[in-house]
């Protein structure tokens, strides 16, 4: 059991580190500690997705909550049947991008506000840990539910294409099959790997890994497709690819979302992650939405966004949100925006991309290992001090014409840097005395 308890959800290897007697115990501590009498449990194609339902269903279940099974289905269908439904809580069962032999749980309250490390999982662990439980007088009920037409009718609700737009979509043997089951007839779909299969025989279902998307793009360009796109293990992230099959920066889709939504809602406010390119940042202000910056995490995301009423926030792994779909992912919707912005530009998705990306240099995330972690980001501090320094998530500063992130991994001795700048030479130029200042 330990280590299975993240701090974003509890995840582990089935059946090592995560079994049916293990997710009993969880189901019986979900209620216990969020007090819910109505959960909705949703469970992507691993194998073992199935004991480990009937499983979590009996402990929710002995602790008096009734469980409302919504099958397969994708994690962003899960978050929406939370919200239409009116339950206390959601539980879905995946290890999203990660390989078949993981397996995993995301927890959310009512209305799809997430339970991270510091909102709950740490409580849920001790309960889990103490074992100590008292059956409820009456036991909960278990039920069927078919999320698919609703969410399907939700998606539609969106889109403006005057036109069926050919689209590669990579469903990489996992759950983009459901998310996008509603809205298929909209495109003229190329289909790539749509058989469900947890042990995914094609490729890993990560598309931050963009040899992953290798696939896809070839599909794209041998096709004279509009664009391209490649879900994840649970689709509640995805990554887009051009009509040239060219990987588009997930901040950059991030400023073409915001283009889409900007253009019947002024003023709106949007969130980009502080990764995010400058680029993303001025295109929001240029179109007369409300940029604001966020830190990393889908945990942090969502409790912004309803701090400041946003409507749309866009994170660099691909994770995009909606205030429509209860602050949480749609990638369904995602990729209707996208649709809805081509028809109305009438222009290539590379056209649109070309000017955002070819603005500012940027390095990409890099990683070090590093031993001390508080000396170093003392020494950068001290060392960048004349530049606009700020500490939203890791050290931000900012110059006229370039600037870095610095930030520690949650859970290993990793900084993670990035760096952006007017110019390819100037960002060589800082990217390599920071390296140095980090790795000595």
């Amino acid at each position: 059991m330990a280590g299975i308890f993240k701090a974003y959800d509890i995840r582990g290897i089935y059946p090592e580190q995560l079994n049916p007697e293990i997710a009993e115990r969880i189901g019986r501590a979900f209620v216990v500690h969020t007090g819910a009498k109505k959960v909705v449990i949703g469970r992507d194609m691993r194998p073992h997705s199935v004991p480990l339902f009937e499983a979590l269903a009996k402990g929710i279940m002995a602790q008096g909550a009734d469980v409302i099974d919504l099958g397969l289905c994708s994690t962003p269908m899960s978050y929406h049947a939370n919200g239409v439904l009116g339950a206390d809580g959601s539980i879905m069962i995946t290890a999203s991008h990660n390989t078949a032999e993981w397996n995993g749980f995301k927890l959310c309250r009512k209305n799809a506000v997430p339970i991270s490390g510091a909102t709950g999982i740490a409580d849920i662990e001790a309960l889990v840990a103490a074992n100590n439980w008292t059956d409820a007088e009456k036991p909960g009920t278990l039920s069927t539910y078919d999320i698919a037409p609703a969410y399907g009718s939700f998606l539609r609700s969106h889109a403006k294409m005057d036109r069926k737009l050919k689209v590669v979509v990579d469903y990489a043997n996992a759950m983009g099959s459901a998310e996008i089951a509603g809205i298929e007839d909209l495109f003229e779909i190329i289909p790539m790997y749509k058989e469900l299969d947890g042990t995914f025989p094609n490729h890993e279902a990560n598309p931050l890994h963009t040899e992953t998307l290798d696939a896809l793009r070839a599909k794209v360009k041998e096709s004279g497709a509009d664009f391209g796109a490649g879900f994840d293990g649970d689709a509640d992230r995805c990554g887009f690819v051009d009509d040239r099959g060219d990987i588009i920066p997930m901040d950059m889709f991030t400023a073409l979302i915001a283009q889409d939504i900007l253009s019947t809602e002024k003023g709106a406010t949007i969130l980009y992650d502080l990764r995010s390119s400058r680029a993303v940042r001025e295109s929001i202000a240029e179109h007369g939405g409300r940029p604001v910056m966020s830190r990393v995490g889908h945990a942090f995301i969502k409790a912004q966004m309803r701090e400041e009423n946003a409507v749309f926030a866009g994170e660099l792994s691909g994770h995009y949100y909606f205030k429509e779909n209860f602050v949480a992912e749609s990638q369904g919707l995602a990729m209707i925006k996208l649709a809805n912005l081509i028809c109305k530009q009438n222009q290539k998705v590379s056209t649109m991309v070309d000017p955002l990306r070819q603005k500012y240099v940027q390095s990409g995330e890099i990683n070090s290992k590093v031993a001390d972690v508080p000396a170093i980001l003392n020494a950068i501090k001290a060392k960048y001090a004349d530049g606009h320094m700020f500490e939203l998530d890791g050290i931000s500063v900012e110059y006229p014409d370039w600037w870095f992130n610095v930030r520690a991994s949650n859970t290993e001795p990793l900084l993670r840097l990035i760096v952006e700048a007017d110019t390819r030479e100037l960002m060589e130029e800082k990217r390599d005395a920071l390296l140095a200042l980090i790795r000595g």
